[in-house]
C-alpha cells in the first residue's frame, strides 16, 4: 500500500526541480498534492505527468513572497480535499541580477525580498496549514534547507544566512508543534542538477562536470530525486519518531577534511588540463 495514502500535500516551488521531483514523489505514494509555483505552465506540465501515472494533483499559481498568496494556497487544498497533512517548503528563486554580496553590499530591498521567500514564507505556511494538521490529527512539514546553513561560502550573507535561520525556525517548529501530533524536519542538500541548473551550468561545461563530481564521496552529484526520496521518508510514518531533525543530502560533501579535498582536486585539474570551469 502506498505510504502516504489518505495525505494531502502541498508542494511549493513544486513545478520542477527539487519540488517537482516531490510532487511527483509524493504522489507515487499515494498523497493527494497541490503544487504551488509562479511558472504555472510548467507545473501544469509537471501535473500532467503525475495525471498521466495515476496521481491526484492540482497547480495552484502564486507567489510565496506574498502573504495572501500563501494563505489562499492553503485554503485552496483545504477547498479541493478538505485538509492539509504535509507542508513542503521548497520554493525559491534567487533576486534576478543576483542577491549575492556581503552586508556592505547587499541592499535592504534585496534583503527584505528574499528573505520573504526563504524565511518568512516558511514561518506563513505553517501559520495557516498547522490548525488543519492539527484537526486532521497530526501531519508533517519539511523545509528544504541546504549545506549552506551549515558551511558558509563568500559573499552569499542572504542566502546562507535564510538557509540557516530556516534550520532554526524547523526546531523551533519542532518544540511547539510536538505535541500536536506535528513533526518539523529539514532537508540540507549539496549540489543538485536540477532541470534550471543543468541548462544554466552544465550544458555549457559539461567536461567540468567530472570534475565537479570529484569533490563528493560518492563522486557524483546530486538529483532532483535523491531529495525528493528523503522528503516522502521524512513524511512516512517510517519516520514517525524523527522531529526537528536536519537531515543532510549532500553524497558526503560536508564529511570531509577539506585541505584533502583541495589536494585532491588539484591533481585532477592537473591531469585534466582541457576543464574549462564554470566560476
Amino acid at each position: 500500500m502506498p505510504r502516504l495514502s489518505g495525505h494531502v500535500a502541498i508542494v511549493t516551488g513544486g513545478a520542477q526541480g527539487i519540488g517537482g521531483a516531490t510532487a511527483r514523489r509524493l504522489a507515487e505514494e499515494g498523497a493527494r498534492v497541490l503544487i504551488v509555483d509562479l511558472d504555472g505552465e510548467t507545473a501544469e506540465r509537471t501535473a500532467q505527468a503525475i495525471r498521466t501515472a495515476g496521481g491526484e494533483v492540482a497547480v495552484f499559481v502564486g507567489d510565496v513572497g506574498r502573504h495572501a498568496d500563501i494563505r489562499a494556497m492553503v485554503e485552496a487544498a483545504v477547498q479541493r480535499w478538505g485538509t492539509v497533512t504535509i507542508l513542503v517548503n521548497n520554493a525559491y528563486t534567487p533576486t534576478a541580477g543576483g542577491a549575492g554580496g556581503s552586508a556592505v553590499e547587499v541592499s535592504e530591498e534585496t534583503w527584505d525580498r528574499e528573505m520573504a521567500v526563504l524565511l518568512k514564507a516558511a514561518f506563513l505556511g505553517a501559520k495557516y496549514a498547522v490548525p488543519y494538521m492539527e484537526r486532521a490529527g497530526g501531519g508533517s512539514i519539511v523545509n528544504v534547507s541546504s549545506v549552506h546553513a551549515l558551511l558558509q561560502a563568500p559573499r552569499a550573507l542572504v542566502y546562507e544566512t535564510g538557509k540557516a535561520g530556516l534550520l532554526a525556525m524547523t526546531r523551533q517548529m519542532a518544540i511547539d508543534f510536538g505535541p500536536l501530533g506535528i513533526r518539523v524536519n529539514c532537508v540540507c542538500p549539496g549540489h543538485i542538477v536540477t532541470e534550471r541548473i543543468q541548462a544554466m551550468i552544465w550544458d555549457k561545461y559539461p567536461e567540468a562536470l567530472a570534475f565537479f563530481e570529484q569533490q563528493y564521496p560518492l563522486r557524483r552529484v546530486g538529483r532532483p530525486v535523491d531529495v525528493a526520496n528523503a522528503i516522502v521518508f521524512l513524511c512516512s510514518d517510517e519516520a514517525s519518531f524523527i522531529t526537528g531533525h536536519a537531515l543532510v543530502v549532500d553524497g558526503g560533501l560536508s564529511l570531509q577534511l577539506q585541505e584533502n579535498l583541495a589536494v585532491r582536486l588539484a591533481h585532477y585539474i592537473q591531469e585534466h588540463p582541457e576543464i574549462r570551469l564554470p566560476y
